[in-house]
């Protein structure tokens, strides 16, 4: 156990960064917590800011993971706007932009990751260019659109972020112009069924989503913008979002030697190969027993529950990561709630509920194992597929897609 000669910092300040230091509080570390981040502003919940944040008038101070003074009251030293510079991890201690040098007992990487911005000519130099990945992205997009008389958007991306972000842009009264290189939007992500599905939805809403439009330039003109596509199209400007896919921050690490693969390969407990040094968050690559691989999620729930692993471990507790992940989006008046990975399907079932309007589940399959569930505006679906994802019991697949079937487990285990 530790005691008060003990420092852990952790490197990063945001939902897993944050949530290590209140867990380690909570399990028993009685030496230091001391948290870094580059962000100059109280640590935020993050996915507001594409959807509810973006379109009300709240300052971010409505949107704190954790008020001020509950740092001062757990003995957390949360330094902000400060940034490390190295790791050594042959005298267990780290250096920081202020010139300052900090030892360590544990160590955690909660750097998660930044958004990766394209090679895109004349993209330096655009006006009102932004990627939406923290609180000021969200202020100047804010600002931006504030001061257009003609409010023109387009987002380059059509995954979660972008759509979410397109559709809270609209309810701004912008009109949205979405561009997706690939030739479905989601393509990565989910299937084609869901790609129609939020397509549709988008255009009912008087967005343009358009798909196979690779950005080739971007050319400025005082306040205005030209988005150039390689098949010759133009899209005019006030505002650029670009949502394309973020990068791991990994470079600390590999600096001090950490293996890397997919980020920071972590063991369990959330450990990297070196036993002092802990990854959680975007920035881990962990093994999943539910899927048999390692994976990197990029979600609120795995920094989350790593955080609490992670803290556990660290106080010398045995506890082993076992999460099924999930996910959440907010699109208009949908909300998706997804759990599970899809990847590696080779069936997929629709479940559509009888004079719903916009109320279905995808249920991907690989032969008769469940992988995951897609459920839209359908909390019982995401409910029941979770019971059977970690349950892991045949489903009477067509008993699932009959509306008519009483939508609870017990009438659909074979």
């Amino acid at each position: 156990m530790a005691n008060n000669q003990q420092n852990c910092i952790v490197i990063g300040a945001s939902h897993a960064g944050v949530n290590l230091a209140f867990a380690l509080r909570k399990e028993g570390w009685e030496g230091a917590i001391t948290l870094f981040d580059t962000d100059p502003t109280l640590p935020y919940h993050r996915p507001p800011l594409s959807k509810a944040y973006l379109t009300s008038d709240d300052r971010i101070e409505k949107n704190l993971l954790k008020s001020a003074d509950s740092y001062q009251k757990q003995d957390i030293d949360l330094n902000l706007g400060v940034s490390v510079s190295t790791i050594s991890s042959t005298d267990n201690t780290i250096t920081t932009s202020d010139g300052n040098t900090h030892h360590y007992t544990k160590l955690v990487i909660a750097t998660g990751a930044r958004p990766f911005i394209p090679p895109i000519p004349g993209l330096k130099t655009a006006t009102n260019l932004y990627p939406l990945r923290t609180a000021a992205d969200v202020t100047n997009i804010k600002t931006a659109l504030h001061a257009s008389d003609t409010k023109r958007v387009v987002i380059i991306g059509g995954g979660y972020i972008g759509l979410e972000t397109a559709a809270s842009m609209k309810k701004l009264g912008a009109t949205v112009t979405v561009l997706e290189r690939e030739e479905r939007i989601l393509a990565r992500v989910t299937a084609p069924v869901m790609s129609e599905f939020f397509q549709k939805l988008h255009a009912e809403n008087g967005v343009e989503v358009l798909t196979q439009k690779d950005v080739s330039n971007i050319t400025s003109d005082g306040a205005q913008n030209i988005v150039h596509c390689a098949d010759g199209s133009q899209y005019p400007a006030d505002v650029i979002v670009v949502g394309v896919g973020i990068r791991v921050n990994t470079e600390l690490a590999d600096a001090a030697g950490i293996k890397l693969e997919n980020g920071i390969p972590v063991d369990e407990a959330a450990r990297t190969s070196d036993k002092d040094i802990y990854a959680i968050g975007d920035c881990s690559f962990h093994f999943n027993p539910h899927y048999g691989r390692n994976i990197r999620l990029e979600s609120v729930q795995n920094a989350v529950d790593q955080a609490k692993i992670a803290a556990a471990s660290i106080c010398e507790k045995d506890v082993s990561y076992d999460t099924l992940p999930w996910f959440w989006s907010d699109q208009y008046d949908v909300k998706l709630q997804m759990v599970g990975l899809s990847q590696g399907y080779n069936k997929i079932l629709v479940r559509q509920e009888p004079d719903e309007g916009h109320k279905f589940s995808v249920w991907y399959f690989k032969d008769n194992t469940l992988l995951a569930v897609d459920a839209v505006n359908n909390a019982k679906a995401y409910v029941v597929g979770t019971k059977f994802i970690k349950g892991g019991d045949p489903i009477d697949q067509t008993k699932l897609v009959d509306p008519n079937v009483e939508f609870k487990p017990a009438n659909l285990i074979i």
